[in-house]
C-alpha cells in the first residue's frame, strides 16, 4: 500500500505533463539535445581550430539553431487550402528566404579570382561549421545558424500567407535579422566623425550578435502567435 501511495504522485506529475503544452517526450528529448550539444562544443573546440572569444557567441548560434529546428519540428501547415494558394504562399516564402539570405551574408557577389575556391570555415558552434563556396561570380557561405534560423522564418512565413495575406507583414520584421551585418556599417560611420574607427567598431560587432539574436527571436514569436492577424 505505502508504495503504491507513492507511486500516485508521481503517476500523477507524469500526467499533468504529458496533458500539458509541452508533453514529457518533448522534455526528454530536449534534454537529450541539450547534452548532445554540450558534448559537440566540447570536441569541436577540442579539435578544431574554431577560436572562441566568449562563450555567448556560441549561445547566440545555438540559440538560433535550436530555435529554428523546434520550429521545423512542432509547428504544422494548415490544411485545406488548394494548390494555386499554397504555391503562392510558397513562392512568398522563397523570395523571403532569398532576401534573408542575401541580407544575411549568406549569398554574395563573387570574389576576385585568387579567392576562389570551396572550404569549410571552423566558426564558434553554431556559427561553424560553415561551407564557403567563393567563386569569380557568387559567394555562398553555409551556416548552420542562418541555415536553419532563416529556413524556420520562410517556413512561419509560408503558414502566414496560408492563413492572412495582411499578416505577411509581420514577417518583415525578420529583414532585419542581419544586425550583425549593418551595425559595424553604421559603427564606422559614426566613429568617422568621433575621429577613430577600432573602439566603436569593435563594440557595435560585440553587441550586433546578441542584437540580431533578439531580433531573430521576436520574430519568430510574431509569425507564430500573430497578434492582430489571427
Amino acid at each position: 500500500m505505502a508504495g503504491s501511495d507513492s507511486a500516485a504522485p508521481l503517476a500523477s506529475l507524469r500526467s499533468r505533463l504529458d496533458d500539458g503544452p509541452v508533453g514529457l517526450r518533448t522534455l526528454l528529448i530536449v534534454a537529450l539535445v541539450l547534452n548532445a550539444e554540450l558534448l559537440f562544443v566540447v570536441l569541436y573546440a577540442a579539435f578544431s581550430n574554431a577560436t572562441i572569444t566568449a562563450p555567448r557567441y556560441i549561445l547566440y548560434g545555438l540559440t538560433w539553431v535550436n530555435v529554428g529546428a523546434l520550429v521545423l519540428w512542432r509547428v504544422r501547415p494548415p490544411a485545406g487550402y488548394d494548390f494555386e494558394t499554397r504555391r503562392r504562399a510558397l513562392a512568398v516564402a522563397a523570395g523571403y528566404f532569398a532576401l534573408l539570405a542575401f541580407f544575411g551574408g549568406m549569398v554574395g557577389i563573387g570574389v576576385p579570382p585568387d579567392f576562389v575556391d570551396l572550404r569549410i570555415a571552423w566558426l564558434p558552434p553554431g556559427w561553424g561549421p560553415a561551407l564557403v563556396w567563393a567563386t569569380e561570380y557568387l559567394t555562398i557561405v553555409v551556416m548552420p545558424a542562418y541555415l536553419v534560423g532563416y529556413t524556420a522564418l520562410a517556413y512561419l512565413l509560408y503558414i502566414t500567407a496560408l492563413e492572412a495575406s495582411g499578416s505577411v507583414v509581420a514577417g518583415v520584421v525578420g529583414l532585419f535579422s542581419c544586425v550583425s551585418c549593418t551595425l559595424p556599417i553604421v559603427a564606422a560611420l559614426v566613429s568617422s566623425f568621433l575621429g577613430g574607427t577600432g573602439i566603436v567598431a569593435a563594440t557595435a560587432l560585440d553587441a550586433s550578435y546578441g542584437a540580431s539574436t533578439a531580433v531573430f527571436l521576436v520574430t519568430v514569436a510574431l509569425l507564430y502567435w500573430r497578434p492582430g492577424f489571427r
